[in-house]
């Protein structure tokens, strides 16, 4: 949520966000009904002072034996003006809510302006892409031949695009995991294992909700829905609280299973387990004070390259631009690795610096001493490890001519062993 003064004094900055985004929004029906409610806030106060000054003198008339028939009746007709009003201005508090929560997140100066995926910018490349002497399998292939996936038992038992891992890939995935969680350990990071169905209010708070209807599974009869992500059970973690200043940044690694309906998706992306409907995550998240939240972003995003270039992954970082940003973010960094099978680089991770957009909505801020006005802080996200696309990788760089994979190297004491 942006700050409603920006809404007031510097429309234009939002418009020109919007135009950037190329995201179509009803910005003039929000500044209209943002004036339209607060025009009624101040008539529905005046009038309940006008009610209560009538009934004080309501109350003198009585004590003093008088006729207060009309001042009575005068009472009556007030509160029946103020009780329209006041159903007005729920209405009009209802659709400036829903406007509101829907209104993307301001850009940082720094993201490339553009209308598609053309317009994002490369940072940096790290290694090169392997080169092999024999032909290649993709990771699809590999799973089959190594006995490491089953797709049509996961298909019968819950749908397509999930999965049951096996063997030495059930190993690996907790590698992943393990590795990520010894790795933000080592970084001061408080670990934390989230609940995995949260709340609307929460979901809410985290992310652009109409965005995701499609997306999100939601229980049926509850108010709960299934995490896209541990960032939301995280964010979410500190509402409507005030934090103390010295405790600031505050780091976590939240550790979660993923649950996305991943609609839209085409080609070999439906088949094998590079986009499934659940997988394993580990994120990192941080509450930041708004003056250093930009050091941060940058510290994220050189952990994850950290952690990358341990695994010996070829990737590239991307800087996403205007149209490609989510909305709740005001700059993101991708991590894209080198999917041999595939013969290009693909998303495994997104690093965003989201400003006081969550906080506002979740209404979580922070003050140094208790006679200060307490201020919204910032939040960032960021995956170290989503650990279904970061196999893929490894299975496509690492296969081997005989038809086996090798264990990266920082991998090999969790797994067990040096090849799969």
């Amino acid at each position: 949520m942006l700050d409603p003064k920006l809404l007031r004094d510097n429309p234009d900055k939002i418009r020109k966000m919007l135009e950037a985004r190329a995201v179509d929004f009803p910005l003039d029906q929000l500044i209209k009904i943002d004036k339209e409610r607060r025009d009624l806030i101040i008539k529905t106060d005046e009038l309940r002072k006008k009610r209560n000054e009538i009934s004080l003198e309501v109350a003198r008339k009585k004590k003093a034996n008088g006729d207060a028939t009309k001042l009575i009746e005068q009472m009556q007709s007030v509160s029946e003006e103020l009780s329209k009003l006041e159903g007005t201005q729920i209405k009009a508090d209802e659709l400036y809510t829903k406007l509101s929560l829907s209104l993307p997140n301001l850009i940082h100066d720094s993201v490339p302006i553009g209308r598609d995926v053309n317009a994002n910018k490369e940072i940096k490349k790290w290694e090169k892409p392997p080169i092999f002497d024999f032909k290649i399998r993709d990771h699809i292939e590999l799973t089959q031949s190594l006995d490491l996936v089953d797709l049509e038992r996961a298909a019968k038992v819950a749908g397509a695009r999930f999965y049951y891992l096996k063997n030495k890939l059930v190993k690996l995935n907790q590698s992943l995991i393990q590795f990520s969680l010894d790795f933000l350990s080592d970084k001061n990071y408080t670990l934390v294992q989230t609940p995995y169905l949260i709340n609307r209010s929460s979901m809410e708070g985290a992310i652009i909700a109409q965005d995701f209807e499609d997306v999100i599974y939601k229980v049926e009869g509850e108010d709960l829905y299934l995490i896209g992500t541990s960032e939301h059970a995280v964010a979410s973690m500190h509402s409507d609280e005030i934090i103390d200043g010295k405790n600031l940044p505050l780091r976590y690694a939240g550790i979660s299973p993923c649950f996305r309906k991943e609609a839209g998706a085409h080609g070999r992306d439906q088949k094998g387990i590079f986009r499934v409907h659940q997988f394993d995550k580990v994120e990192q998240f941080i509450f930041s004070r708004p003056e250093e939240s930009w050091n941060e972003h940058e510290r994220l995003l050189s952990l994850v390259e950290e952690f990358y270039q341990k695994i010996e992954l070829p990737y590239r970082i991307m800087l996403l631009s205007s149209s490609d940003l989510g909305k709740v973010s005001a700059k993101t960094y991708d991590l894209e690795a080198w999917i041999a099978g595939q013969n290009s680089y693909r998303e495994i991770v997104s690093c965003s610096n989201c400003l006081d957009f969550q906080a506002r909505r979740l209404k979580i801020r922070f003050r140094d001493r208790t006679d200060e006005q307490p201020q919204y802080l910032h939040t960032l996200n960021s995956t170290l490890v989503a650990t279904t696309r970061t196999m893929v990788a490894i299975m496509e760089n690492f296969q081997t001519k005989d038809g086996h994979v090798a264990v990266p190297k920082v991998l090999q004491k969790y797994v067990g062993a040096s090849t799969i």
